[in-house]
């Protein structure tokens, strides 16, 4: 164990809180673990809360990722439901927003993202939602009923997941989308296409090129429809699905060095070495990509807060994975492998007809990335395969006969 880290403390309640903590105790600290949160309740998954959690099919309990008897047993404070104000890292010490303050010897910061907010008159009237949080989905579930109408700004991950949701429980549902095709950010043409093609199949109706204008409200101020460059769309409730911004403020306010994200170390350390910075907020150097890059999965949260939890206890360990994202959208698992920013080359793997199949991403020959729609034997080689830098002879890549591994030029 490093010496002198008595008290560390953990400002985020989420996915990257737990790890850190089991594995802070799993390395064997014994020292004070505090963990503040401002949600009012203990850490729990947030992929579901635009899918089974928002269909009503998953229990808060099952929701949880530790129960409270866990951090009972783990000597774990948990003091949910209370906001940091200030870092003081002079003295150590963090102020609440109730006036108590906490010291520490060492600081993770895991404060996460929150929803962007849209430049709109009318953006917080009633019936307009965000999807970040249980309680956001709690409140889109109170107003979800069969036969309304609900609009949402966004295809990315978010907007589309809510969209299928809302289409199973009976809503009618239009997407409207600024790009001209959805989660172009993150995939591939053929997956979008196959995933408009989907939705569209259940009965969503897709808007691409929708540059929306304003918002109208009733005369009771609640939303009533989307302005378009096309026309009114008529909405009985709106979610804005349009990306997150890292919670950076509180690490801005005390000085740390923070773009688009707290910037950290190979290890996750911060300009502080006292303090750490996982998860969405983290801004890290990818070493096999050779850039920065903020990611915001639960995959990234779990590694990084692993690599914390290793070097707080004096196992210095650098931070170094290849990532990977998911995403499940009515009966298809979409998983992408890797990053695919600056590839020259995209190769189908199979047919999207078949409802599995690949497309994978090239640079200069090195397989970087792949997106797989119901392929798991794909995605399960491309971890080892993109890590290891592999170089597979195009044509091989495009027979889908020919397993990935067996591709090599």
């Amino acid at each position: 164990m490093l010496a002198g880290m008595d008290r560390i403390v953990i400002v985020g309640a989420g996915q990257g809180a737990a790890q850190c903590v089991e594995g802070l105790r799993r390395r064997g600290y014994g020292g004070e673990l505090t963990v503040i949160g401002d949600e009012p309740v203990l850490p729990y998954q947030r992929p579901p809360l635009s899918k089974k959690y928002l269909a009503g099919e998953l229990p808060v309990e099952r929701m949880l990722l530790r129960h409270e008897a866990f951090y009972a047993e783990q000597r774990v404070a948990m003091r949910t439901g209370r906001r940091v104000m200030r870092i003081d890292r002079d003295s150590r010490r963090l102020h609440l927003d109730d006036g108590a303050v906490q010291d520490y010897d060492a600081l993770v910061m895991a404060t996460g993202s929150r929803p962007r907010s849209l430049p709109l008159e009318g953006v917080d009237a009633p019936g307009v939602h965000v999807l970040r949080t249980m309680a956001d989905a709690d409140a889109l579930r109170v107003e979800a009923a069969a036969g309304k109408h609900a609009v949402i700004i966004g295809g990315g991950y978010i907007g589309l997941e809510t969209a299928a949701t809302l289409r199973q429980l009976g809503m009618e549902v239009t997407v409207l989308e600024a790009a001209d095709r959805v989660m172009n950010r993150v995939v591939a043409e053929p997956v979008s296409a196959y995933y408009h093609h989907e939705h569209t199949h259940h009965g969503v109706t897709i808007r691409c090129g929708a540059r929306v204008n304003g918002l109208r409200t009733d005369a009771n101020g609640r939303i009533a429809a989307v302005l378009t460059d096309a026309g009114e769309v008529l909405a009985d409730l709106l979610v804005v699905g349009v990306g997150v911004v890292p919670n950076d403020e509180l690490a801005r306010e005390a000085g740390l060095d923070c773009d688009n994200g707290i910037l950290v170390d190979e290890r996750c350390r911060t300009a502080d070495p006292l303090i750490y910075a996982i998860g969405d907020c983290s801004n890290h150097p990818s070493m096999h990509y050779g850039r920065r890059v903020r990611l915001e999965s639960v995959d990234n949260a779990f590694e990084q807060a692993a690599t914390v939890a290793a070097n707080l206890a004096g196992v210095d360990t650098v931070h170094n994975r290849v990532p990977w994202f998911w995403s499940d959208q009515y009966h298809h698992k979409l998983l992408i492998v890797g990053l695919a920013a600056g590839h020259d080359r995209v190769v189908l793997r199979g047919e999207p007809a078949s409802h599995s199949f690949s497309c994978c991403y090239l640079r200069e020959g090195e397989l970087i990335a792949i997106d797989t729609v119901n392929n798991a034997k794909d995605q399960m080689a491309a971890r080892k395969l993109i890590a290891a830098r592999f170089r597979p002879d195009p044509a091989k890549l495009a027979d889908a006969s020919i397993a990935l591994k067996d591709c090599g030029g």
